[in-house]
């Protein structure tokens, strides 16, 4: 979850690739069998950027953030906005978007909408309501990146009706308020009952971030995902009985990967956390995941590509479905295959659809996509236990004394080094770097 939580992600648009058609030829026929049939829901016509988006449980509606063009760009708005829209359908399928509406107040910093699973005609998102008081202050941000969102102590979770929307603040209720955290990254279990958000403490700095998890019947709260490093991002499982989340656990700029399993008690409260699977660990960053509503797959965006160019994977979250083996982590397949950033994907309940933000189009601006999800992903008698275009985690050794990481993809047998100061790869330089990582891989070292 989160465009701006990695207000990221997509500060500022791109220039058009001189061969754009090209381009686009290329990633529809790589996407083919994967991702079929495309559609740009936002274009630049209206909003300068726009992104992650999430449909309502009826398919019908989506939530998305964005902020709108005017005739002067000085004039636009500095944060993002929360707007809803109706699906346009055409024979069943989706054709396009209408009756945009703003829920956010003028000035505001807004993220992470979500439509409230059971009441109908309900959305909460973070959102500041007014203008934040430290517009600049700076918040997470990888080293030596332009990728970096920030944390404002104003940011509350609020709850929108539709019906009443209008742009201002007075048709926002808080639901979940602290003027000394950021309150965001917020979404509600499929019951209705149990919602799940970030809790950032001002005087953390930009290193702190924890998921806590609240009873809506109770009021109860309890952490569901703690301790060093900035965690966040959170999502229920299509039962509800795990969430997926990403961690800055080791504090070194790269997000990885989990999966909780929650605690309940007789009477359904929960309790906390049963068990955490780790999904990834590499030197990417890896974040936005979301589930596919089997709840066996994780849809998430990478680095692994290159950090100007996020894409999209897929990758095993099976608790064991239908008696079948427990993968965590396993089965890391490339879903997205275009230049620039492709990244916060979503799916509809019955995952015949993806949605997401994309980079790809001719302005290179970031908008809002769909497609037809076609990837096979059914785990038949026949299906080998690893799809032959499955990628493998790369083995990694780090050397103690230089900080330096080495790479061994265990599938091609490549050796790479990893610098985490600069979050640059190269080939080894010599024979005695490469007899040194060996020696890592093995257990061992280096006298020195």
């Amino acid at each position: 979850m989160t465009l701006s939580r990695l207000a990221l992600l997509l500060p500022f648009a791109f220039s058009p690739a001189a061969s754009a058609s090209d381009d686009e030829a290329k990633w529809r026929d790589d996407e083919a069998g994967i991702l079929e049939n495309h559609i740009q829901l936002t274009s630049s016509d209206r909003f300068r950027k726009a992104g992650e988006c999430y449909f309502s449980p009826d398919g019908k509606q989506i939530i998305f953030q964005a902020i709108e063009k005017k005739a002067n760009e000085a004039d636009e708005e500095r944060f993002y906005q929360m707007y809803v829209a109706d699906l346009v359908f055409d024979g069943g399928r989706v054709v396009g978007t209408d009756k945009v509406l703003r829920l956010s107040p003028e000035g505001s910093s807004n993220t992470c909408g979500w439509f409230h699973p059971t009441e109908r005609g309900v959305v909460i998102f973070g959102s500041t309501v007014g203008p934040p008081s430290k517009p600049d202050k700076a918040g997470y941000q990888r080293e030596s990146s332009r990728y970096s969102w920030q944390f404002p102590q104003e940011m509350d979770i609020v709850r929108c009706e539709l019906a009443r929307a209008d742009g201002t603040a007075a048709t926002l209720e808080h639901l979940i308020a602290d003027p000394k955290a950021y309150l965001a990254e917020c979404v509600i279990g499929p019951g209705g009952r149990f919602i799940v958000y970030c809790e950032h403490r001002v005087a953390e700095g930009a290193s702190g971030g924890d998921l806590l998890l609240m009873d809506l019947e109770t009021k109860r709260t309890v952490p569901v995902a703690g301790g060093s490093g900035y965690d966040g991002g959170p999502f229920f499982s299509p039962d509800g009985k795990r969430i997926c989340y990403r961690s800055d656990r080791r504090g070194n700029d790269l997000l990885q990967l989990f999966v909780s399993e929650l605690a309940f008690d007789q009477a359904g409260n929960v309790l906390g956390v049963e068990r955490e699977f780790q999904l990834t660990d590499n030197v990417h960053v890896n974040w936005a995941p979301y589930w596919h509503p089997s709840g066996r797959f994780l849809a998430y965006a990478t680095s692994e590509i290159g950090h100007d160019n996020y894409e999209v994977f897929i990758i095993d979250a099976d608790p064991g479905t239908d008696g079948g083996p427990v993968k965590y982590g396993t089965r890391r397949r490339r879903v997205t295959h275009a230049p620039k950033f492709d990244g916060l994907p979503v799916f509809t309940t019955d995952g015949k659809l993806m949605m997401w933000t994309s980079q790809r189009g001719a302005d290179r601006s970031s908008q809002v996509w769909l497609a037809d999800f076609v990837m096979p992903l059914d785990r038949g008698e026949a299906a080998p236990a690893e799809p032959k275009e499955a990628e493998p985690e790369r083995m990694q050794a780090e050397d103690p004394a230089t900080g330096l990481i080495y790479l061994y993809n265990p599938k091609t047998h490549e050796l790479s080094v990893y610098d985490p100061k600069t979050h640059k790869e190269r080939a080894p330089k010599d024979k005695d770097e490469i007899d040194l990582a060996m020696k890592l891989f093995r257990g061992g070292g280096e006298d020195r």
